[in-house]
């Protein structure tokens, strides 16, 4: 089956046809690195590597981009409030920014451009507009013209004379309120560089333009972001692009917010939930299940009780890994996902159809298990790993297992020897049928962060 994409722009599914057979070339807008990430933030990165790895699984070769915009008005804006250089803000959160991608188990993009190290593009980009009639330069500004672009708003669907642009102070001498600032003339104590028009600083559109192009040409296959991205990001992005010459991108696919009560998880509503301070509290991989699981372009809204509800749902599937491999040892993910499975991720990255296969397999595989059938437990697991990968959440996999290191299997091997001390003496206490001791074992074993199950073989922990 061929792979679907829901297209903003065609406002329906499309089939996916590459640019280049066998190859396919994505730019997904990253992070605007004022503040630490929140897990609205991580969410895009999150549904764009499952998109990445279902095109490696069909066998292409993937080109993936995510920007960092490391100057914007925040960023500055907090640069002063704080006394700090406005670099050194940035960096600090884009280092916070990859070790959270890097926490939550997303692949590393091919290349990952700094606005900022891409001056000579944007000013490049500017003088062809300039030169071609779409923009032009005043008080030290350059602007889109978003008049010369008959294009426009196509892909926000909005009507231009009802059209109300965002402003930023300091943007004087446009020839029409709606135009939109490509370059922002310097102001005393901001970040500046030299152009012909003055020096000055990027706007926020500009940059994605000018480094899709450096990174995939003129056209390419993907473009990917938040919803809230449509406008004005990504529509200028769009009419800069094709105004200059380009193709830019052949579908546009665009992932939901994050909610709480309803609203856009966002640093300004004080409602951020931090994926710093979320994984002291939940494992990484099951933050990832409860971001990556649902319908990329379905809401989700934040609450404690569906964390848990995804902590045990996943505790299945992770039960079922470790009672296979503790009966038949390692086993290899298999070649191909089942067919069902294929089709669902086909669909439109159909995830919750595709993870509901799963769950039908863990289920399969446990009366496997029960049946005895050894065989057929092994080929389950097999595929449950390999949809699994897929999903980016083998638990199996080195990036969950730690790689098998020798002071992980050491430290493991501590715990479990100092865990199954204690399980004796319950084992002990229930010999002598002295059941509230065995009870009261138990329950501070569950306190402690550690689930027991006792099974034909004796009593089993994992972490709870």
């Amino acid at each position: 089956m061929t792979i679907r994409l829901y297209d903003t722009s065609a406002r329906q599914t499309r089939d996916f046809t590459p640019l280049t057979p066998g190859c396919v070339s994505i730019y997904l807008c990253g992070a605007t690195v004022q503040a630490a990430p929140h897990i609205g933030h991580i969410r895009s990165g999150l549904n764009f590597d499952i998109m990445r790895r279902w095109f490696l699984h069909r066998g292409y070769d993937v080109t993936f981009i995510r920007n960092v915009t490391d100057i914007d008005d925040k960023i500055i804006t907090k640069a002063a409030d704080q006394g700090r250089p406005w670099w050194a803000i940035g960096y600090e959160n884009e280092v916070a920014f990859n070790t959270a991608y890097d926490t939550l188990g997303c692949l590393r993009p091919t290349y990952e451009p700094r606005a900022t190290g891409h001056i000579p593009e944007m000013i490049e980009m500017m003088r062809g507009l300039i030169d071609r009639g779409h923009a032009y330069a005043a008080d030290g500004n350059v602007y889109f013209d978003v008049r010369s672009f008959p294009g426009y708003l196509e892909l926000s669907n909005q009507e231009l004379d009802n059209l109300l642009q965002p402003s930023g102070e300091g943007e004087t001498g446009k020839r029409d309120p709606r135009d939109f600032a490509m370059w922002k003339a310097a102001k005393p104590g901001e970040p500046s560089w030299e152009t012909p028009w003055g020096r000055g600083r990027p706007g926020w559109h500009l940059e994605c333009s000018a480094m899709a192009h450096k990174y995939l040409g003129a056209a390419f296959d993907i473009h990917g972001g938040g919803v809230d991205l449509v406008f004005p990001h990504h529509e200028n992005e769009i009419a800069q692009a094709k105004a200059y010459g380009d193709d830019f991108a052949g579908y546009w696919c665009h992932n939901a917010w994050v909610t709480m009560s309803g609203e856009k998880m966002s640093k300004s509503l004080g409602n951020s939930v931090l994926v710093s301070e979320m994984v002291k509290r939940w494992r990484p991989i099951v933050l990832r299940y409860y971001l990556g699981t649902p319908h990329y372009r379905s809401m989700i809204e934040y609450s404690e009780e569906a964390l848990r509800e995804a902590e045990s749902a996943f505790a299945r599937i992770e039960g079922f890994v470790q009672r296979v491999v503790e009966k038949a040892g390692p086993v290899e993910p298999a070649a191909e996902v089942p067919p069902a499975f294929a089709e669902a991720m086909d669909d439109d990255l159909g995830v919750p159809q595709a993870l509901a296969i799963v769950h039908t397999t863990v289920r399969q595989g446990n009366s496997a298990l029960t049946a005895d059938d050894k065989e057929s437990a092994v080929a389950r697991l097999a595929e449950v790993r390999a949809m699994l990968g897929v999903l980016g959440l083998d638990p199996l996999d080195e990036h969950w297992s730690g790689g098998g290191t020798d002071r992980g299997e050491d430290l493991h091997g501590v715990v479990d020897s100092l865990v199954r001390l204690v399980l004796e003496q319950r084992q002990a206490a229930r010999a002598r049928k002295d059941y509230a001791t065995a009870d009261a074992i138990r329950d501070q074993l569950q306190q402690s962060g550690l689930a027991i199950e006792d099974t034909p073989s004796g009593p089993r922990w994992s972490l709870s």
